[in-house]
């Protein structure tokens, strides 16, 4: 039996974009676009009408940014299992940071190849971070230099973290702190002598009390708490 193609919802505010993407997306085996929607606040509605695999989500809207809708659907419990793809038509900035502190799974340059656009959702959907993870402890480290801990949310939320924080076993927070170094699950399993599916498994529970969808919020997490910090500091 084929498996279910995964649904995707595309969020832009031009019609033409939106458009495009669902004509182009539609072309690739296992990929069908289930919805559209032309600002956050819509796409927020939508997301909660169709659960969708994947949310192909634009940053600059207007109602309700790419952001504000992202962190939405991210902390609705219904929707646990939607991952959001963050576009952008800048190159990294603060609107990516801010996107995967909302709790996206990763981002692309709106003029990405078809190719590599239909990739990185299936990427997301399996529920990887797009981002290489030697790349995302780079971009966390040049984020988080310029924006101290202290600015991360509300005291309700930093409270958050750091109950969560303290939950971890010692064997957690070290496996933690290897992820957030970039290492893979493979690398991890060599450095502590462990094997590829415990590692696995330590994954799993962490990403369970730390409320993480993937590798790159388990990243933003473990910089957020000051379980890592960036180089020179």
């Amino acid at each position: 039996m084929d498996a279910d193609p995964i649904r995707v919802l595309v969020v832009d505010d031009q019609d033409l974009v939106r458009s495009g993407f669902k004509m182009i997306l539609n072309t690739y085996e296992g990929i069908e676009v289930v919805g559209e929607a032309r600002n956050g606040a819509r796409a927020v509605e939508e997301a909660q009408r169709l659960r969708p695999d994947v949310v192909l989500m634009d940053i600059r809207m207007p109602e309700m940014s790419g952001i504000e809708a992202c962190r939405a659907i991210t902390a609705n419990p219904l929707l646990s299992k939607t991952r959001v793809l963050v576009l952008t038509t800048f190159d990294i900035d603060e609107y990516v940071y801010d996107a995967l502190g909302a709790g996206a799974s990763g981002f692309l340059l709106k003029d990405a190849d078809p190719d590599d656009i239909a990739a990185a959702i299936r990427v997301v959907a399996a529920g990887d971070a797009l981002i290489q993870p030697s790349v995302m402890r780079r971009l966390v480290e040049t984020f988080v230099a310029a924006r101290p801990r202290a600015g991360w949310g509300t005291a309700e939320a930093a409270e958050k973290r750091r109950r969560a924080c303290a939950s971890l076993t010692d064997r957690e927070r070290e496996i933690l702190m290897l992820v957030a170094r970039g290492l893979s699950n493979d690398e991890i399993a060599e450095e502590l002598f462990i094997s590829p599916a415990t590692v696995k498994t330590h994954l799993a529970r962490i990403m369970a009390k730390t409320d993480a969808h993937d590798r790159a919020q388990l990243v933003v997490f473990a910089y957020e708490t000051g379980l890592v910090t960036p180089a020179g500091r």
